[in-house]
């Protein structure tokens, strides 16, 4: 099976799994997606309620796990950065196409985003451990964070980089060069993977065909993962 069949089978696989429960926990992207989209644009968005959602769904999808200091945080922590996200200029980054992706500006958007976050969670992440950190912070917090506020990059995690890597479509480090050779995946098999997306929704949101990528690689990893009886 080439890599466009299997990922438009791990696709539906995926999607299978969310659909099967209505509380699943894959449920809170969805949440998350909808209320940053639903507050874009608002003069009195309310950022404590975003902050709420955004911390429970990266809770649920693993980032508040016993050694992350974010459990050392209530949700309200995230504000800065809803505010940040919120603002009008990262609109074009909202369900950014992957052909989108490969303008200048958006690129540099990313990037201002990108630089923000990881200052603000790196010092927050300091002042939890009080010592100097021998490590950067996790690109799998904030290709999250992304992926939940604005669906403009898969999120970087375990199976998704096993994904990626078993396929050799990209190196599995997050960068602009990653995510265009992702891009170029998705332009070449378009046509196949558009019709996948149709039909998948956020309640009334379509998929962004970055959260396509996402599920994809990451159920791939998944199931390499099962099948070496490492999980």
């Amino acid at each position: 099976m080439n890599t466009v069949d299997l990922i438009i089978k791990a696709i539906s696989d995926y999607h299978s799994e969310i659909e099967a429960d209505p509380n699943g926990r894959y449920r809170s992207w969805e949440h998350c997606y909808k209320s940053f989209h639903d507050a874009r644009g608002s003069q009195n968005a309310d950022t404590d309620y975003l902050s709420l959602m955004l911390g429970f769904y990266l809770a649920s999808w693993g980032m508040y796990r016993g050694s992350s200091f974010l459990l050392q945080k209530d949700y309200r922590v995230h504000i800065p950065v809803v505010e940040k996200i919120l603002c009008e200029k990262y609109d074009p980054l909202f369900g950014v196409e992957c052909v989108q992706l490969r303008q200048q500006e958006e690129q540099d958007l990313l990037s201002s985003l990108i630089s923000y976050m990881s200052e603000y969670y790196y010092a927050v992440r300091k002042s939890v451990k009080e010592t100097e950190l021998k490590s950067k912070l996790s690109d799998t917090l904030i290709t999250k964070v992304l992926m939940g506020a604005l669906g403009c990059v898969p999120a970087y995690d375990r199976y998704f980089v096993e994904g990626v890597r078993d396929q050799g479509i990209a190196s599995g480090l997050f960068s602009m060069k990653s995510l265009l050779s992702l891009a170029d995946f998705y332009e070449a098999n378009q046509k196949r993977l558009e019709k996948s997306r149709k039909g998948l929704l956020a309640y009334d949101l379509p998929y962004p065909q970055m959260k396509l990528l996402d599920m994809g690689f990451w159920q791939i990893g998944y199931e390499e993962d099962i099948a070496r009886g490492t999980r």
